[in-house]
């Protein structure tokens, strides 16, 4: 990563060490990620041949699992409260950007890309407008001709991350979700709405079900040929979600400006900005009660650090700005075994800049 040529530098000794034990990392949590962590796992596998193995089972879930440390590391959409880092003792540290796009499954309408606002969006998922030729949406799309079909809403039916950073930016939008709503992992969803476990249990569900609206993350368009809608941006202007749509949501928030990663991304300005952004993260304990588990996923993430951007963009991600790299990498120092030595990070203790 370009935090090695800027701001840190690692021992060899230290990529040394990652190599030296036989092992397995395990991790578990977000859905919307699960690409990154797979395409890593089978980079690291084939570069220091060590096992990783990572359970897609949605944010809430996979914090679980790392509050009771059954995994090494835990993955979530939504960077923990203070209070839930402090009285679990955990860390959490930012891996890579992405964002949710809302999908529809509309018969006839290959090649045009439906429109919404984050009003009429919102209103969708409260179930208050039900028809996809309803007055609100067919005066955002007047160039075509709306299929008079029931709107089938296909939602998460585990603790998301990804519903999490949508309900976020709904609610930034109309007073009324945030007031009925606010910004939740999961939701009683009204009667109706068809539930799915995981964004690939959401993709699946849109792809297969005419008539239907769904939010997945970003990667899983393409990967289930799923239609994006356009979305009309805190600027007023109506664009689709890309990687570029979510850098520029990105360079518009303080994540880039001050390096800290503890904000949703969601509604930020900028005319190219992605309304509907989010960051996704890796999380630890601070003290390990199995340190060989948690220092078999510190050696796994420590590497895709330093070899994985590539592996970032391919699936879609963007990669973080170098002062979040750095903010980020020096925090896994914090990470300790019940008798408070640096847990695999001993050899950390010489970090140096790089010679110009």
């Amino acid at each position: 990563m370009n935090i090695l040529r800027h701001l840190l530098w690692l021992p060899l000794v230290l990529l040394q060490a990652i190599s030296a034990h036989a092992e397995t990392a395990a991790g578990a949590g977000s859905s919307a990620a699960a690409p990154i962590y797979r395409s890593w796992a089978k980079a690291y596998s084939q570069a220091v041949g060590h096992a990783v193995e990572y359970e897609s089972i949605g944010s809430s879930a996979g914090m679980k699992k790392i509050q009771q440390q059954a995994v090494g590391f835990g993955a979530t959409d939504v960077y923990p409260s203070d209070k839930d880092l402090a009285e679990h003792g955990l860390l959490a540290l930012p891996v890579a950007i992405t964002g949710i796009a809302p999908v529809v499954n509309l018969p006839r309408m290959q090649g045009a890309p439906l429109r919404l606002t984050g009003e009429v969006l919102s209103r969708i998922f409260m179930g208050e407008i039900t028809r996809w030729n309803a007055a609100e949406i067919a005066a955002l799309n007047t160039d075509m001709t709306l299929p008079d079909l029931p709107i089938k809403v296909v939602v998460r039916a585990d603790g998301s991350g990804t519903t999490y950073n949508f309900a976020d930016y709904l609610g930034k939008v109309n007073p009324k979700w945030k007031a009925a709503y606010g910004a939740r992992n999961s939701f009683a969803w009204p009667a109706g709405f068809l539930a799915f476990k995981g964004s690939e249990g959401v993709a699946k569900g849109v792809r297969e079900t005419a008539g239907s609206i769904g939010y997945v993350d970003y990667g899983y368009v393409a990967d289930y040929g799923l239609s994006a809608v356009q979305i009309k941006n805190a600027d007023g202007v109506y664009i689709k979600p890309s990687m570029d749509a979510f850098r520029s949501a990105l360079s518009n928030s303080d994540w880039a400006a001050s390096g800290s990663f503890n904000t949703t991304l969601t509604q930020r300005p900028g005319k190219s900005s992605w309304p509907i952004t989010m960051g996704t993260f890796v999380v630890f304990p601070k003290v390990a009660r199995n340190p060989e588990q948690t220092a078999a996923a510190l050696r796994f993430v420590i590497w895709s650090f330093l070899n994985g951007d590539s592996l970032v963009q391919e699936n879609n991600f963007v990669r973080l700005p170098d002062r979040v790299q750095a903010s980020a990498f020096r925090q896994i120092t914090a990470v300790r075994d019940p008798q408070g030595r640096a847990l695999g990070m001993g050899l950390l203790s010489s970090i140096h800049p790089p010679s110009p």
